[in-house]
């Protein structure tokens, strides 16, 4: 019998070819006649926006574009979208992007709809709610965040804080591969690793809630993801291959979003906050270290997951299949072309205690790992990965 646990997700999804271009009805029907629509200067540049635009020109929606999305967002942006979503009198908000555009997008919502102050809704079940209806539209395969409750921002000059809560969840996501097509393999290789690490860590999460349904959802993830992800970065207009790795990073979202990452993303963090490496790029640079760590206490986890993702390891013993699932994901990581060793990031070897001792804040993670995180452990897992 399992333990009580809960389950939540995105209550609606319209996942399919061209399905952003034949939308614009049902966003009316959720969002209202005024939408503020949340994306990047890059995206709103490409003409990837233009379709839905002018499907919601035709129902009559008035559309107000907030395009000034960084990556890793600071508090800043969400202010200056909360101006723009107040001088348009929005009804709705449509995150549009990465997961940069649709954390901002959600945390926009949230504090607009319900007058809270941004500082007050960090952490874990502090916002307080209502928000204005939100529907997102991912346009890379990896973050999961149209079907996650969380919103990461940059505050201050280095850490990031998180707002996570059901309401942040979206009314409706929509999937649309073509959206995709024009990620080039670089990005295609971090969000597609970023997405494998949130299937990896949400099965072997020891949060209470770990559960059966995110785990059967984070062994999918990782047997589409890693069917196809060499394809997506190879030939990039291979549309079964973007559906797949799109789909896949979709599970994993509901995977972890249920059954918290861990150790991981506690080290990723620092990473990309301090040097402003790419969040799958900082994932891909500590992923095979912290499962080597975990290996050590916790095969039959890793075990169980690896020949999901790579498939001819299902030969090997369960013992040697775990060691080999760490090797192969970093020989996987090396023949997408990702940086290898935190050096080739800028990262001098006197930067490692410090990002150890920011790493080991990261509790809210931390609590996750299948094995207790110590600053010592941390720094050593960086060591290892320098």
């Amino acid at each position: 019998m399992a333990a009580t646990f809960s389950f939540n997700t995105t209550p609606a999804l319209l996942i399919g070819v061209g399905a952003s271009r034949v939308s614009s009805d049902r966003l009316r029907a959720i969002l209202g006649a005024r939408i503020i629509v949340v994306t990047d200067p890059g995206l709103r540049q490409s003409g990837l926006l233009d379709p839905v635009l002018g499907g919601m020109t035709a129902q009559s929606i008035e559309t107000n574009i907030f395009d000034s999305v960084s990556a890793d967002p600071p508090e800043a942006e969400v202010e200056a979208a909360l101006e723009a979503v107040r001088a348009h009198r929005a009804t709705g908000i449509l995150g549009f992007g990465g997961g940069s555009p649709m954390d901002v997008a959600k945390a926009v919502a949230l504090v607009a709809g319900s007058g809270e102050r941004l500082s007050d809704a960090y952490g874990v079940g502090n916002a307080r709610g209502p928000r204005l209806p939100l529907v997102l539209i991912p346009t890379t395969a990896g973050t999961g965040s149209e079907v996650t409750p969380i919103a990461i921002l940059t505050t201050g000059e280095t850490e990031k804080k998180g707002i996570v809560s059901p309401l942040l969840l979206p009314d409706m996501a929509i999937l649309d591969a073509e959206l995709t097509l024009g990620l080039p393999p670089a990005a295609t290789a971090a969000t597609g690793i970023d997405a494998m690490v949130h299937a990896i860590e949400a099965y072997a999460s020891a949060s209470p809630n770990n559960n059966p349904i995110s785990r059967n959802l984070a062994r999918e993830a990782l047997r589409l993801l890693g069917g196809s992800i060499r394809t997506a970065c190879q030939d990039g207009r291979q549309l079964a291959a973007r559906e797949n790795m799109l789909i896949g990073a979709m599970l994993a979202g509901q995977a972890f979003a249920n059954s918290p990452v861990a150790a991981v993303h506690a080290l990723a963090y620092p990473i990309g906050a301090h040097f402003h490496v790419p969040h799958g790029v900082s994932n891909a640079l500590v992923l095979p270290h912290v499962l080597r760590f975990n290996i050590a206490q916790s095969p039959q986890l890793y075990a169980e997951i690896a020949s999901d993702a790579v498939p001819n390891l299902s030969r090997l013993p369960p013992p040697e299949r775990s060691a080999a699932f760490a090797d192969a994901l970093q020989k996987l990581s090396a023949e997408l072309k990702l940086p290898q060793r935190l050096r080739d990031v800028g990262i001098a070897a006197e930067d490692l205690p410090m990002l150890a001792r920011d790493a080991i804040k990261q509790t809210r993670l931390l609590v996750n790992n299948p094995r207790s995180v110590s600053e010592a452990d941390a720094l050593a897992i960086y060591r290892a990965a320098w």
